[in-house]
C-alpha cells in the first residue's frame, strides 16, 4: 500500500521542516508515504467562500486517480485515537487498498465534490491547528499507527 499526504502549499517553519524529515526518515522502515504538496491558489481575496473551495477542489481532483481511497481530514469526520488510527489502517491493508491519499482542506474546509468522493473523513481533533501543524502531527499519528500495528514500543497504552 502507498500512502499520501496531499496539501496546499509548502511547509515554512524550519522547525515544523524538521519534525516531519524525523517521522518521514521513521516511515521508510514501513509504508510507502509521500507528502505531495500543491500551489497555493492565487487572488482568493477576489473570491468567496464557496468560489475558493470549488477552485481547491478542482486543483485537489487534479491530483487524484479514480483508483485512490480518498480520506478527508476534517473537522467534522470521525475521530480515531491512535489505536483506532492504526486499526484503520489495517483494515485498509487487508482489503488490498493500493492507495491511500489523505487530504488537508483549505481555510473553508472542502467542496461538496469532495465530500461525495471520499471514501471516509477523519478528524484529527476537536480543536483547530494550522495547516502547517496538521502535517506534522498527521505524520507522526502516522508513524505512531505502524509502531502500533508492529507491537513495537513507541506506542504506551
Amino acid at each position: 500500500m502507498k500512502i499520501t499526504l496531499l496539501v496546499t502549499g509548502k511547509t515554512e517553519d524550519n522547525y515544523l521542516k524538521e519534525g516531519m524529515e524525523k517521522y518521514l526518515k521513521r516511515l521508510k522502515l514501513y509504508v510507502s508515504f509521500r507528502v505531495q504538496e500543491l500551489p497555493e491558489l492565487k487572488s482568493t481575496k477576489n473570491l468567496t467562500e464557496s468560489q475558493q473551495k470549488i477552485a481547491e477542489a478542482e486543483l485537489i481532483s487534479k491530483h487524484l486517480s479514480p483508483a485512490d481511497h480518498l480520506v478527508l481530514l476534517d473537522e467534522h469526520g470521525q475521530d480515531l485515537s491512535s489505536v483506532g488510527f492504526s486499526g484503520l489502517l489495517q483494515k485498509k491493508m487487508l482489503a488490498n487498498v493500493q492507495h491511500l491519499v489523505f487530504v488537508v482542506g483549505g481555510p473553508y474546509g472542502f467542496d461538496n465534490s469532495l465530500h461525495r468522493r471520499a471514501a471516509e473523513k477523519l478528524s484529527l481533533s476537536k480543536m483547530t491547528f494550522s495547516h502547517q501543524m496538521v502535517r506534522l502531527f498527521f505524520i507522526e499519528q502516522l508513524y505512531r499507527a505502524f509502531t502500533i500495528l508492529k507491537g513495537e514500543p513507541y506506542h504506551h497504552k
